[in-house]
C-alpha cells in the first residue's frame, strides 16, 4: 500500500469556522503575537493568554470537520495516509483520521509548567489556579513562539517515507514546518492546494488552485481512482 504524507495548514480548519484570529495588521485579538503566544507573554500575564485560549477552545467545541477533513478520512481505505497538521485542533481526528502527528500541539490539551511530558486532555477553560498533581499551573499544549518543535522529528521521519505528498492550505513559508520539504523523497508527486497558490507547477508539482474543501475532494476522488 502506497503512503502518502499530508501536510496541513490553516485553509484546511477555516473552512469549518475556525477563525485564524490574526487581523490583517498582524495583531491576534487586537494583541500582538508575542502577548499571547510566547514564553514571555505567559511569563507577564497569564490570566490574558488563558482567556485566549479559552475562547478558541470553546469554539472549536461549536465547529465540525468539513468535506477536507473528511476526504482525508476516506482515503485510508485505500493508502497508508498520515497527516502531520500545523493546526492546533482535533477536527482530522473527528473526521476519522487515525494517524495524525500536531506539529505546534493540541487545543483540547493542558499541560504542566512544572514537566512539559505531563499532559493531560483538557476540554474546559483552563483558569489560574488549575494545577498538575505537582501543584503547579497548567498551561495550553501548544507550543509558543521560540519553542522548539518536539514532533518535528516525527514528523521529518514520516516524511522521508512518503510516496505521495500532499499540502493544503498553508504556504510552507513558516519554518520549522516548512523545513518538512526538504525531508521528502525528490521524485514523487505532490500536490498543492491552496485558493492563491504562492508555488509555481512543476515535473512533480500539480497545483489545485481551489478551497481545501473543494480541492480536497477532488484529489481524493482521483487517487482513489489511480489506486484500483
Amino acid at each position: 500500500m502506497k503512503k502518502i504524507v499530508v501536510l496541513t495548514g490553516a485553509g484546511v480548519s477555516a473552512e469549518s469556522g475556525i477563525s485564524t484570529f490574526r487581523d490583517a495588521d498582524g495583531l491576534w485579538e487586537n494583541h500582538d503575537i508575542m502577548e499571547i503566544a510566547s514564553p514571555t507573554g505567559w511569563e507577564r500575564n497569564q490570566k490574558l493568554v488563558l482567556e485566549f485560549y479559552n475562547k478558541r477552545r470553546r469554539q472549536l467545541l461549536e465547529v465540525e470537520p468539513n468535506p477536507a477533513h473528511l476526504a482525508l478520512a476516506k482515503l485510508e481505505k485505500y493508502y497508508d495516509v498520515e497527516i502531520i497538521t500545523q493546526n492546533i485542533d482535533d477536527l482530522h481526528e473527528r473526521a476519522g483520521s487515525t494517524k495524525v502527528t500536531h506539529l505546534h500541539g493540541e487545543l483540547l490539551k493542558a499541560r504542566s509548567t512544572f514537566n512539559e511530558d505531563l499532559v493531560m486532555d483538557w476540554k474546559k477553560d483552563i483558569k489560574i489556579g488549575d494545577f498538575c498533581e505537582h501543584n503547579y499551573q497548567l498551561r495550553p499544549h501548544v507550543v509558543w513562539f521560540g519553542e522548539a518543535v518536539p514532533m518535528f522529528e516525527k514528523a521529518a521521519e514520516i516524511t522521508a517515507k512518503a510516496d505521495i505528498l500532499i499540502i493544503i492550505g498553508t504556504s510552507m513559508q513558516v519554518y520549522p514546518a516548512a523545513g518538512l520539504m526538504e525531508f521528502a523523497p525528490r521524485d514523487i508527486p505532490v500536490y498543492f492546494i491552496d485558493p492563491k497558490p504562492n508555488v509555481a507547477p512543476g515535473k512533480q508539482l500539480e497545483i489545485i488552485s481551489e478551497r481545501a474543501s473543494k480541492g480536497v475532494p477532488q484529489l481524493v476522488d482521483k487517487l482513489i481512482k489511480s489506486s484500483a
